[in-house]
């Protein structure tokens, strides 16, 4: 096999070298700080995965600037609020989104348009008209050829600033404080223990997750920036994943569960077709993994995946790998060096081993934050130097955690706590059902009961019945869902995650009260 050439990004038929990217970002910092950008602004950025997304992100980092991304899924009232919210100096798009994104824009910000790419447009469905910017429009590379670059900041720049999704009210940016050279040295040695991504490291990665989220932003951004192989996939596409693993030698991947759910899927001989030996660190996050899913990536790819537990908020605090999560079926991890996990009980005391309570944890050295013109916020999830993110689990005898659900997803009906989560790795495993979403319904007698919404697969007939009759031989019968909705297809973030809220919200309306 010939050598596959690294310090290049790909997109589609598009290919730019890590040095031109790089220059392309210094002299838009210089074009940027001539419209009076600098250190502490921010700049909004409405674009799907592509080339000008590390250019605009690596200007504000020289700038000691904040990038945000902007979930460009979002309504123009969405967007709208972030872009104000965070102050947005400039704000930079794709064309096809200037429908919603023109009339969120602040007043007097100047908003910079890039065409969208063929790749994308495909990936979308996007009509080849709205492709283009319009006449009129500031086009991003005419900032970016007509000045000369900035130089090179110091190590410790401000990064981006991720706003969080917003189960509860408007999003909160969260933003990192105190950015110096030993946090840069804390930020490379998590990203060379958790995301497998070091100097002296050939890695070859696909960018799968959109980067306006947390960990796909880091870890695209450092991937980048260190100069191996960067293939960005417009949109997660199973098979096409699996492609791109064989044509390009990929070493690294950053995925969510729901990605190994679909890979899974894929039939036997469409596994097989693929030559996957090459990969060598497979990292996971955001979301629960079922055992029996970790447990069947393991046995297709081998025992390269690794997970960790962590948020924007607070760093990554607990990680393990293969081995342990075979030995520990469903751990996210123990505490990374630095670390520090505890749970706690509704009163406020520490829970010992194997006790379920809300989890709290921090990684020393991380650099505090605090939500943007929200600082009651930030106090709102703090204890003894600890933050919270909502999730509720335990530590067993040898320091492993294990979550059990979000806190804000516990159910209690007739007084009993129950965990969503549980349940959908048990309906996953349940022929037929594609994906699921478990939670919380208003209940005369019990105060809540069991609500589950059921994406069957494409070919699958699903009832009611037969999805109770499964689940009564593996759960608890107060764990079954007493009432059973199908979807042809449920509401989700383009990273998979399901927006349960919008799946709960219809139920809780006119009942005085909601979760």
């Amino acid at each position: 096999m010939a050598e596959i050439a690294v310090g290049r990004v790909i997109s589609g038929m598009r290919e730019v070298s890590r040095d031109a990217l790089i220059e392309r970002a210094a002299c838009a910092a210089t074009g940027l700080s001539e419209l009076g950008v600098g250190a502490g602004d921010a700049i909004g950025v409405v674009l799907r995965n592509d080339f000008a997304f590390f250019e605009a992100s690596y200007a504000a980092q020289r700038l000691g600037a904040y990038s945000v991304p902007v979930n460009w899924h979002g309504k123009t009232q969405e967007i709208a609020y972030v872009l104000k919210d965070c102050g947005a100096k400039a704000v930079v798009a794709h064309a096809d989104l200037l429908p919603k994104v023109g009339p969120a824009m602040p007043p007097e910000v100047p908003l910079f348009v890039v065409p969208t790419p063929p790749e994308i447009a495909a990936a979308y469905r996007i009509a080849e008209e709205l492709c283009a910017p319009p006449a009129d429009a500031l086009v991003w590379d005419d900032l970016v050829t007509c000045f000369p670059p900035l130089p090179e900041a110091p190590a410790g720049v401000i990064s981006s600033m991720i706003y969080t999704s917003g189960t509860t009210g408007n999003p909160k940016g969260v933003r990192r404080l105190d950015m110096g050279p030993a946090v840069a040295q804390l930020f490379a040695a998590m990203v060379r223990d958790v995301f497998g991504i070091a100097p002296d490291r050939v890695v070859r990665t696909v960018i799968t997750g959109p980067l306006y989220h947390s960990a796909p932003n880091a870890y695209g951004l450092y991937a980048v920036r260190m100069g191996g192989l960067a293939v960005l996939q417009p949109r997660f596409a199973a098979e096409e994943l699996l492609r791109l693993i064989e044509q390009y030698s990929i070493t690294h991947l950053h995925m969510v569960p729901t990605m190994f759910v679909r890979l899974l899927r894929l039939p036997e001989e469409v596994k097989r077709r693929y030559d996957l030996s090459s990969l060598e660190w497979v990292v996971h996050g955001a979301a629960p993994c079922p055992a029996d899913v970790k447990r069947a990536m393991i046995e297709w790819w081998g025992p390269v995946i690794y997970e960790y537990y962590g948020a924007t908020e607070t760093g990554i605090a607990t990680f393990h790998t293969s081995e342990e999560a075979l030995r520990k079926p469903g751990t996210v991890g123990r505490p990374t060096p630095g670390g520090t996990v505890r749970i706690y009980g509704a009163d406020g005391r520490v829970l010992p081993a194997g006790e379920v309570g809300e989890i709290y944890l921090w990684l020393e050295g991380f650099p505090d934050f605090t939500y943007y013109g929200q600082d009651e916020k930030r106090r709102e999830v703090g204890r003894d130097g600890l933050v919270t993110l909502g999730d509720v689990g335990y530590l067993d005898g040898d320091g492993y955690l294990f979550i059990c659900d979000r806190a804000r997803d516990m159910v209690i009906s007739g007084g009993v706590n129950i965990y969503p989560a549980e349940i959908e790795a048990a309906l996953l495993a349940m022929p037929g059902v594609g994906d699921c979403a478990v939670f919380g319904i208003p209940d005369e007698e019990y105060g809540e009961k069991l609500c589950a919404h059921i994406e069957p697969d494409s070919s699958a007939r699903l009832d009611a019945a037969e999805v109770k009759a499964f689940l009564c031989g593996r759960l608890a019968d107060f764990k079954v869902p007493r009432v059973i909705a199908f979807e042809a297809t449920l509401p989700r973030e383009d990273s998979g995650k399901i927006m349960k809220r919008k799946l709960r919200e219809p139920y809780w309306v006119n009942v005085g009260r909601r979760i």
